[in-house]
């Protein structure tokens, strides 16, 4: 009987790793092929890893919380009737870039371990925190000391401080004053930039609730944001009478003849996308004093989950889809997010993000920008409320369908009368919306 080996596939340009948190099968169960062996987490979403082949499972490489590069063999399945056209040597070998990587780390190990000798705080021996070499070797090349290190919250297993964390820290780092006090004697070094959160006390009552590791994730996102941009609000309020009788008049045929619900999102995310072709530079992002203008439009869609925490799947390409096509997008990757169902990609490459606030009764907010993005725009809760009309015989007083956009944008690369101008074209798009369209 052959041998397939199950590798841990592609999931976007820039998913490396992944964590595998659970097996779904065991040694000795059969398997049908895109039947899902385990799940996995990577730092965007969770996934399943699907069997390419029919077969029994013999043999699991790896343990949940093991931590897996893109490639490995998690697996080995045993193919019935030993298909030798899928079959490949159990005998694994790493690839030569594994092994240069492994080298390197080798190097850098070896080393860490001849500046051990050292005294100085470079070598982080005063730690109760385990740091791997190759932090360590980061952190004295850039003269991170210990106090600052030791304030970083780590993403890695066990909340260790990984490689990307450290980078991450020092290229916010780079765009703040250096300061001189780290080349002082410790006696004399500033205060660590952050400061520690104030003591919380716990009552007899208490409950204490571990936070989910998405739920960490967007904790850091959202105050490396707050940390990074310089978070701008430009409100108005947009007239969508039209939109909602339209939607009322057409949504059951539409379904009928799509087999898709018609919801006012697709609606907004087709006059979002219009105005970004009208503004393309609210469709970048900011890298150090360079300015990326973004050639895709790729519109995130913040989306809640059950359990509180959100994610953002992204349209790809969203100018170039028609209300057919953007409803199809909205609802697959709506019902795929609650179904905890999406793929990394799906979260890849967002240019610009929409969420909708209106959901929960909110009629505005200022959401916090999803980087590197530079801007985001909220969707009020759409109300009936008097307004005053105008006509030709004079004003008077009539029910309309109203609600408000709140634009948060970056005031580093977006100044004001771009950003107010953005969302302005968005409203005058939406308030044009032609009530005798055809589906």
């Amino acid at each position: 009987m052959a041998k397939f080996e199950l590798k841990l596939p592609k999931m976007g340009e820039s998913v490396a790793e992944a964590t595998i948190t659970s097996w779904l099968k065991e040694v000795g169960d059969t398997i049908e092929a895109d039947e899902a062996v385990l799940e996995i987490a990577t730092d965007k979403v969770d996934s399943e890893v699907p069997s390419e082949v029919d077969g029994v499972l013999i043999e699991k490489l790896f343990e949940p919380d093991d931590v897996v590069q893109v490639g490995q063999t998690i697996a080995i399945i045993e193919i019935a009737g030993g298909d030798d056209s899928k079959a490949q040597p159990t005998e694994t070998k790493k690839p030569e870039g594994a092994l240069v990587e492994e080298a390197e780390e080798m190097l850098t190990s070896a080393k860490s371990t001849s500046d051990s000798s050292n005294t100085s705080s470079s070598d982080f021996s005063d730690s109760t925190k385990f740091y791997s070499p190759l932090v360590k070797n980061i952190a004295k090349k850039e003269e991170v000391s210990l106090q600052e290190l030791e304030t970083l919250e780590g993403t890695g297993k066990d909340g260790r401080v990984t490689k990307n964390d450290i980078l991450g820290y020092l290229e916010n780092r780079s765009s703040q004053p250096k300061s001189t006090a780290s080349k002082t004697a410790p006696a004399q070094s500033a205060p660590a930039e952050k400061k520690p959160a104030a003591p919380v006390s716990v009552n007899g009552g208490d409950e204490i609730i571990e936070m989910s590791r998405m739920g960490k994730m967007i904790a850091h996102h959202m105050v490396e944001s707050v940390q990074t941009s310089a978070h701008v609000q430009s409100f108005i309020e947009v007239d969508v009478t039209n939109i909602w009788n339209w939607r009322s008049k057409n949504k059951t045929a539409f379904e009928k003849r799509e087999g898709e619900k018609l919801t006012f999102t697709p609606i907004f995310m087709e006059a979002v996308a219009k105005a970004i072709k009208d503004f393309p530079m609210i469709n970048i992002a900011l890298d150090g004093d360079k300015i990326i203008k973004r050639k895709n439009i790729n519109l995130g869609m913040a989306a809640a989950l059950g359990n509180g925490d959100l994610i953002v799947p992204v349209i790809k390409n969203a100018d170039r889809l028609n209300l057919v096509g953007m409803a199809k997008a909205v609802n697959d990757l709506a019902n795929r997010a609650r179904e905890n169902k999406l793929k990394p990609d799906d979260i890849q490459g967002g240019t610009y993000t929409v969420t909708n606030v209106g959901t929960f009764g909110s009629i505005m907010g200022t959401p916090i920008i999803n980087q590197p993005q530079v801007a985001i725009l909220a969707l009020g809760a759409i109300r009936k409320v008097p307004a005053v009309i105008e006509t030709p015989d004079g004003d008077f007083i009539g029910i309309r369908y109203k609600m408000f956009l709140s634009h948060s944008y970056d005031h580093r690369v977006v100044n004001g009368a771009l950003g107010g101008q953005f969302v302005q074209r968005v409203a005058q798009y939406l308030e044009a919306f032609d009530k005798n369209r055809e589906v």
